[in-house]
């Protein structure tokens, strides 16, 4: 078995772009990966073109050796948009070794240590408290979710007063806690938009009092001696690392108690051989790796794998395929609806979970390469906010 061609689709997740590759074999297999998409989605073709003149010919099941090879490739450690090529190409690798043998990727991994996934379901707005208890509640009836993500904004905060900001957010969770099942768990998303750890850790003790799931990522991704500075004294579960590159960021991040659950996303750290050593790393700290995982069907189908072999896996980030579009900020129920297409068979949740599928080899799933054709391009850049004195804040 040779790997002999790539292909790669330029597509789209409802409203956002996709990066998608696939790595075909001369005895007529094919391997799938998705790209994190950093923003400059089209840097990626031509970085995976390059890439793949060091994967042609060779043996797709030596993974670990091969994914090696691309990243010494690079003269200095590769960063987002290299690691978003390499961490498709990784996915491809494990997709063909594991087809080849006719099992699941997972059982390459060591095998199943649980039987199904937990996830959460991104909401990732804010909305008044009775919009709110209506999305959650829609969601746990029609599938079966219990614990949900939203953001602690209720105001923009780089317009107003931040001891208002911190007290409009704890009112908001205390009157979401009290309007919603208490069973229900909530995670708050800051995306990294707090500058300085005083405040992050005012705004974190402000929501703990309503046990939240975790809350996450409050600073930038930067200084990450910071993190373990905001860890002392922050009353609640701190989670962080969608915006780290490898095993030696998160290693630094462990070792400074900078959080309580690790959150590398398997699109952007090199794919799943990377992720599997840095839930290592998380797992002789004691501490837990919920992944970041705002992407699409294929990401969630690679990520179902990873957690079924990860004994300190504890929950997975998920989008639904079909229904609302994503949105992050505000106060409103995202109202604009799509579907993915580009996986004809997504994993979807019951109860809650995401089940296995022990008689499907490789991720488990079927590419529609027609749908990718159909789809194209659509284009997405960050909305960046501006402070009152014409400055740029953080997105």
């Amino acid at each position: 078995m040779k790997i002999d061609r790539m292909r790669v689709f330029v597509t789209r997740d409802k409203d956002r772009p996709r990066v998608i590759v696939a790595l075909d074999t001369d005895d007529g297999l094919t391997g799938w990966g998705e790209c994190y998409n950093h923003g400059p989605d089209l840097a990626l073709p031509p970085i995976l073109d390059y890439l793949y003149n060091f994967l042609a010919g060779q043996d797709p099941s030596r993974v670990d050796y091969l994914v090696n090879y691309m990243i010494q490739q690079c003269r200095f450690p590769p960063g987002a948009l290299g690691l978003a090529a390499i961490s498709g190409l990784d996915h491809c690798l494990w997709d063909l070794a594991a087809k080849a043998r006719g099992v699941p990727v997972y059982k390459m991994l060591g095998g199943e240590v649980r039987d199904r996934i937990k996830v959460y379901a991104g909401v990732y707005t804010a909305p008044d408290v009775p919009a709110a208890k209506e999305e959650l509640d829609r969601l746990n009836t029609e599938w079966g979710f219990t614990a949900f993500k939203l953001s602690p904004w209720r105001l923009e905060l780089n317009s107003h007063r931040w001891g208002e900001v911190v007290r409009t957010s704890a009112e908001y969770f205390r009157q979401v806690r009290e309007a919603v099942d208490p069973t229900y768990e909530i995670a708050f998303d800051a995306h990294a938009k707090i500058f300085d750890v005083k405040s992050a850790r005012q705004l974190g003790n402000a929501l703990a009092p309503y046990d939240p799931l975790f809350y996450e990522e409050p600073l930038r991704p930067e200084n990450i001696e910071l993190y373990g500075d905001l860890n002392q004294g922050l009353n609640c579960t701190l989670a962080t690392g969608e915006s780290l590159y490898n095993r030696n960021e998160f290693l630094r991040l462990l070792q400074v108690k900078g959080a309580d659950l690790i959150q590398p996303d398997i699109c952007v750290v090199g794919g799943i051989s990377e992720m599997r050593r840095i839930a290592t790393l998380a797992e002789a700290h004691f501490v837990g790796v919920a992944p970041h995982n705002p992407m699409g069907p294929l990401a969630t189908a690679v990520n179902v794998h990873f957690a079924a072999a990860q004994q300190n896996f504890r929950i997975l980030e998920y989008r639904l395929p079909v229904g609302q579009c994503y949105v992050y900020g505000g106060t409103e129920v995202e109202s604009r609806e799509d579907a993915t297409r580009y996986v004809v068979d997504p994993y979807l949740p019951k109860d809650g979970y995401l089940e296995l599928r022990p008689d499907r080899p490789g991720w488990g799933v079927e590419m529609d390469e027609k749908a990718m054709g159909e789809d194209s391009y659509v284009h997405w850049q960050r909305r960046v906010p501006k402070r009152p004195d014409g400055s740029y804040a953080f997105a």
